[in-house]
């Protein structure tokens, strides 16, 4: 599962795989009308938010607005809490425009368990800040809403599985440009959407740097390739940790992992978090308490992904802070990101 969903994420290019349903007309402040994907296109279906307000899908959550929407449930392992932490990602670049110009939908396909009481103790796991509302609902209302969206692919979704369709929906009503994106996707290029582009898409970049004087780009390996589109979600490591990007992970920056988890656990952990979390493991149960109860998801990696994301893992720690043996000294002396904290875990 985990090389289908690299491999979907690849073929979303950059940024995204684009459907766009109307033809781009209009701008901003246009009515409804001035587009087909307005009230007579999407269904006013009621859904309940977290905080057991009633809300119709088109009148209040999209009408003359720039959303993204997906679709979660909360019991999920794998694809659901990366969706998450991702998308908090784009939250806290955005600021406080979340919830004034730009607005987050999560909708639960598993409305039976997902009661808006699950919902809003799962946004709290997550520190999600106001402005992005997780929402439940009729489960034929939300199986034809995701229809709808383009976000319901038959055989699958419709399967005795829990698989869904990995997509979110970002775009902006009033214009009538929708598109499909990657949950995958960097953080600071969905934040420019929904932030920049999707707010007038008309208006010309006021960059006009020319590519001729781009610098080359360094062919980032395979463990890095599956660190950037998976773990950054919920970790940053050394560098690229909070003080630098701002961005704080749910989970504990990596850097200096390898040196201080044994490997086979550490391989096993990335192999299958929920069954060491099912069995009690020691140390899985200690860094799930200390991380606010989010269970690490299990990516369905390979071996030969696992042996590729440790192996790059080990390579960043050792380009960031080299060991030096000095007498005395121990050699892990300033390890700070992952050593300095004991309920650091790979999540």
């Amino acid at each position: 599962m985990f090389q289908m969903l690299r491999s979907a994420a690849i073929a979303v290019t950059v940024f995204m795989t684009v459907m766009v349903w109307g033809s781009l007309t209009g701008v901003a402040g246009e009515t409804p009308s001035a587009t087909p994907w307005g009230q007579d296109f999407f269904p006013n279906t009621v859904l309940i938010n977290q905080d057991e307000q009633p809300v119709h899908f088109y009148d209040d959550l999209i009408k003359g607005k720039v959303v993204v929407i997906n679709f979660i449930f909360t019991s999920c392992t794998d694809s659901c809490p990366l969706e998450t932490a991702r998308l908090r990602q784009v939250q806290r670049l955005l600021g406080d425009r979340v919830g004034k110009d730009v607005f987050f939908y999560s909708i639960s396909i598993d409305p039976e368990t997902d009661t808006p009481a699950v919902l809003k103790q799962y946004a709290a796991k997550f520190k999600v800040a106001p402005g992005w509302q997780f929402l439940t609902g009729n489960k034929d209302d939300i199986v034809e809403l995701r229809r709808k969206l383009g976000l319901f692919i038959e055989g699958v979704d419709n399967g005795r599985t829990t698989d869904h369709n990995l997509s979110l929906i970002v775009g902006n009503q009033t214009t009538g440009r929708w598109m499909k994106a990657s949950p995958f996707e960097n953080p600071y290029i969905l934040a420019d959407h929904l932030g920049n582009s999707l707010q007038n898409w008309k208006v010309a970049s006021e960059h006009l740097d020319s590519y001729a004087n781009a610098p080359d780009v360094r062919a980032p390996s395979l463990g890095e390739q599956i660190f950037r589109t998976r773990c950054s979600a919920c970790h940053t490591l050394g560098h690229e940790g909070e003080e630098a990007t701002g961005l704080r992970g749910v989970g504990p920056d990596l850097l200096g992992v390898t040196r201080q988890r044994d490997g086979l656990w550490l391989g096993r952990w990335l192999k299958e978090p929920d069954v060491m979390l099912a069995e009690k493991d020691p140390l899985a149960m200690s860094l799930y308490e200390a991380y606010n109860k989010v269970a690490m998801p299990n990516l369905r990696m390979a071996d030969n992904d696992i042996a590729e994301v440790v192996q790059y893992l080990q390579e960043e720690t050792d380009r960031q802070q080299p060991v030096t043996h000095m007498a005395g000294d121990d050699m892990h002396a300033g390890h700070e990101g992952y050593a300095g904290h004991e309920g650091h875990h790979m999540q």
